[in-house]
């Protein structure tokens, strides 16, 4: 690719396709790589979330200064787009060996709830809106192949793609968000201190549901993610039927 075309890209769009500005220019051997760098990058959001990274933070893992990286990443927008290629990676094959398009699909779901659980920072990084990079472009695939039977046109079925992408995201948040909250807070202690207060102030409901139910967790019970998960599929299903009998 030539650099006119290249600069007339999103940033780190042709990078994630392999395209590198240095290819076949001449100069001394690089010190370091794109994928090193980013693989230590990865490492400095695994530590201290995607607020924390910085190109200065990379730069000190690797012993040399924040201006050398730019040699290889020209801004930290391009970095950003080929962190979340590295975080999500690539779709596991489970998808692609579903039976049908209701198990892929929720194995996706799970997939990518799996993978945003792994690295919680890919749900701070901004979105593109539509996947552009190859394993982004991966799960869009292995979603579409998944799909195939299901005979909803591809309208639908990306609707379906961002609607389950959506639940992923947001199980995922709230499941970090739990086991953050947990590390700050006696569940214990909480109930003991909320039970006795929630009849006097005209919350009865809310108390039985506290008695009877481990109501404050340590990490989302996988019953309510299926719960969630299972009604969305079901909708899902009504939608093909619904067309089968229009057409």
């Amino acid at each position: 690719m030539d650099d006119k075309r290249e600069a007339e890209l999103p940033p780190g769009i042709a990078l994630a396709w392999g395209f590198t500005p240095s290819a076949g220019r001449r100069g001394p051997k690089p010190a370091f790589s794109v994928e090193r760098i980013v693989a230590v990058a990865v490492e400095v959001a695994d530590a201290e979330g995607f607020a924390g990274l910085s190109m200065p933070k990379i730069a000190g893992r690797l012993g040399v200064t924040a201006n050398a990286l730019y040699r290889y990443i020209r801004s930290k927008e391009e970095l950003v787009v080929l962190l979340a290629e590295a975080g999500w990676g690539p779709p596991p094959e489970s998808v692609r060996q579903a039976g049908n398009w209701r198990d892929a699909a929720a194995e996706w779901t799970r997939a990518m709830i799996g993978r945003a659980q792994v690295h919680p920072w890919v749900l701070d990084v901004p979105v593109h809106t539509a996947p552009v990079t190859p394993h982004l472009v991966g799960w869009l695939e292995a979603f579409l192949e998944g799909m195939a039977d299901s005979g909803l046109n591809e309208q639908d079925t990306l609707g379906c793609a961002l609607l389950l992408d959506g639940y992923a995201r947001s199980v995922a948040r709230l499941a970090h968000s739990m086991k953050e909250t947990a590390q700050a807070e006696a569940s214990a202690a909480t109930l003991e201190f909320l039970l006795p207060l929630l009849g006097d102030r005209g919350y009865p409901r809310a108390a039985t549901l506290m008695m009877n139910l481990a109501y404050i967790e340590d990490e989302l019970p996988q019953g309510d993610v299926e719960f969630g998960l299972n009604r969305i599929l079901d909708g899902i299903e009504a939608l093909i039927a619904e067309q089968k009998t229009e057409t």
